[in-house]
């Protein structure tokens, strides 16, 4: 790892040692260190798009690490990559010296920590229905058409079971 003074960055071999990341650092005196936060991520995974977004609504700078969950039978498994996140799955966001895994976890500690903009309505009942929406995307209808999911149905299914869990979610069908 090497650093440079001033407006610097920082390169570091990644999980699976395949590819570097850039951090940028700017120093503006001893007590204005900032560091960005690393958000490890797959460009098509609709969780890490909730993060992303998260991310841009709030105005965060931040690096990307991309995680390809489909190359080498999916970089998630590598033993780099576990240590990080035992789950195995995106994404995963190094942020305030801690490292945060689910997109929701994620997106509520923004909230908490960087207030402004708000991403939930101040009202507690419309806050109560945005949570709910959420909790049902991320824990009723996402998993079912997730990769790890897919796999099993087999390519032939795909397509029919992922549309088929997305209708029945947000119609209410939990059978």
């Amino acid at each position: 790892m090497t650093i440079t003074w001033g407006a610097s960055r920082l390169s570091h071999v990644l999980p699976g040692g395949r590819s570097k990341a850039t951090l940028h650092l700017w120093w503006n005196g001893p007590e204005n260190l900032h560091v960005f936060p690393i958000l490890y991520s797959y460009f098509r995974s609709s969780c890490s798009w909730r993060v992303r977004i998260a991310l841009a609504l709030k105005g965060i700078d931040y690096e990307t690490v991309p995680i390809n969950l489909i190359k080498d039978g999916g970089q998630q498994f590598s033993k780099d990559f576990q240590a990080l996140n035992p789950m195995k799955q995106v994404p995963a966001l190094k942020i305030d010296g801690i490292t945060i895994h689910q997109s929701l976890a994620i997106i509520e500690y923004l909230e908490e920590t960087r207030p402004t903009p708000r991403l939930l309505p101040q009202d507690p009942k419309k806050r109560a229905s945005v949570r709910m929406i959420s909790d049902l995307i991320a824990g009723g209808i996402q998993p079912l058409q997730n990769l790890s999911v897919l796999k099993q149905v087999g390519e032939e299914f795909q397509l029919t079971w992922a549309q088929n869990a997305i209708i029945s979610g947000f119609n209410g069908d939990h059978g």
